[in-house]
């Protein structure tokens, strides 16, 4: 996979607070960025999927008992 390069500006607080933060992680800055940035759109995908899910739940408020959804699918 080719890397690329994104800058970031921060003030040196932030900057400094995010460096020690992970130094004590034992990763380097770029990594814990990467990684907490990847988290936080997985974990917004996911809310906008339930949301989604939600409200066509809401147009159509059917549901099954996992012992229906066994037999519907001839694994009971």
């Amino acid at each position: 996979m080719l890397e690329a390069t994104m800058t970031v500006r921060l003030d040196e607080g932030e900057k400094t607070l995010i460096a020690d933060y992970a130094r004590t992680l034992g990763t380097s800055a770029s990594q814990l960025m990467r990684r907490c940035t990847l988290e936080r759109i997985e974990d917004e995908i996911d809310v906008e999927a339930y949301r989604a899910a939600k409200a066509e739940f809401d147009k159509s408020p059917v549901s099954y008992s996992n012992d229906e959804v066994l037999h519907e699918f001839g694994l009971s």
